[in-house]
């Protein structure tokens, strides 16, 4: 049976708001190299990020291309694993980023991160509520 206490709630919420945050770093980080030669863009792998939640794992992750592989994932902003875009058609100077596609992407993040904020405002309300209606 899942578990929907208070603690559980709020850790998937802080689990959610973390995920939107390193979506958002991530395009940003595209968008900032939307000029270098040669740049691959990223996306944060949701797939890894989400077993790595539910199992709460920590496995050995690369911080930096060059640290030496330890069967891991280069790790992105918040701990959360990202890879290259697969797929993505590159430029003639080989850079991949599509500024449409981050853009769109920071949106969604964003979003995301306001809907997780607005449920833990919520709680938090409520439990300000039960605080001052006991006195």
């Amino acid at each position: 049976m899942p578990d929907y206490s208070d603690a559980a709630i709020t850790d998937a919420l802080r689990r959610q708001m973390t995920l939107s945050v390193a979506r958002e770093v991530v395009a940003a980080s595209n968008l900032a190299n939307a000029d270098t030669p040669g740049y691959r863009a990223r996306e944060v792998e949701f797939s890894e990020a989400l077993s790595r939640h539910v199992s709460d794992g920590v496995g050995l992750l690369k911080t930096n291309a060059a640290h030496l592989d330890v069967g891991g994932k280069t790790q992105g902003a918040g701990g959360v694993p990202t890879r290259e875009i697969e797929g993505a058609e590159a430029r003639r100077d080989g850079n991949t980023v599509q500024i449409d596609r981050e853009l769109l992407a920071m949106g969604n993040a964003a979003g995301d991160f306001a809907r997780a904020q607005t449920v833990l405002a919520a709680k938090f309300k409520l439990l300000r509520y039960a605080i001052n209606e006991a006195r």
